[in-house]
């Protein structure tokens, strides 16, 4: 009985999302970085030279004129997971400089992930715009239930960035930028169980690249969330990081 329950319980989630549960295609090895790195947004450094990049470029929503390109990376240690973006963009704005305020309105990336394998539902979503301002939480379900991290408890993400704090106006030649950081997994543990990185552990994931309050809005997704208006908070369809 108690089992037909949590069986039970687990389908209304489920059915509360509004959307099935997607068999995601896309995986992305992540291999254990050997020693300490510096973390500085140097996306051609050597300890990330043989990482293979990983593509956001699935849209959601209206397709915008002009199309960003943007990749990232990820490694992990002992105590620590690691990830790197890079973005071939244009018309780039970024005004926020308050953590946890809406970044996502900036030129943006995001990465969102489910550290505890036997709950896939219950994900981080760390949003990080341009100028290295960032929005951290924890979200249960239903989504109503989400916990923003501290500032002093972001603060132990070190991070790097390429562009300025802020930039305004918007930017509307070619430019790339990047964005580092190092996230201890004490930190994550403060919220959530974390089963932690080594060969043959997985995760699920996604990375998005973002820009709602710019020139050319955009919504671009790593692994592909099927619904018609654009929601990055569908861990239904988070992808696969096996790492090695």
């Amino acid at each position: 009985m108690k089992r037909l329950i949590i069986l039970l319980a687990a389908f209304n989630l489920l059915a509360a999302s509004n959307i099935s549960f997607s068999q995601s295609t896309e995986s992305y090895s992540v291999p254990r970085l050997k020693k300490a790195m510096k973390i500085d947004a140097d996306w051609n450094k050597k300890e990330w030279s043989k990482v293979k990049a990983l593509n956001i470029t699935n849209y959601m929503g209206t397709v915008p004129a002009f199309k960003p390109e943007a990749r990232a990376k990820m490694m992990y240690d002992k105590e620590n997971i690691y990830v790197i973006f890079i973005v071939k963009d244009k018309y780039v704005r970024c005004i926020t400089n308050k953590i946890n305020g809406p970044v996502f309105k900036d030129s943006a990336v995001e990465f969102f992930f489910s550290p505890d394998t036997a709950k896939p539902l219950l994900y981080f979503n760390l949003e990080t715009n341009c100028g290295g301002t960032a929005l951290f939480h924890y979200n249960v379900i239903p989504r109503r239930d989400s916990k923003r991290m501290t500032e002093e408890e972001i603060n132990q993400v070190e991070m790097a960035h390429s562009l300025p704090e802020l930039t305004d106006p918007e930017i509307k030649d070619d430019i790339t930028w990047t964005i580092e950081y190092r996230i201890p997994l004490s930190l994550l543990e403060k919220y959530s169980v974390v089963t932690r990185p080594g060969k043959g552990v997985v995760w699920k994931a996604n990375f998005y690249k973002i820009a709602e309050v710019s020139s050319n809005p955009h919504y671009i997704t790593w692994s592909k969330i099927d619904k018609p208006k654009p929601d990055f908070h569908v861990p239904q369809a988070f992808g696969y990081i096996k790492f090695e």
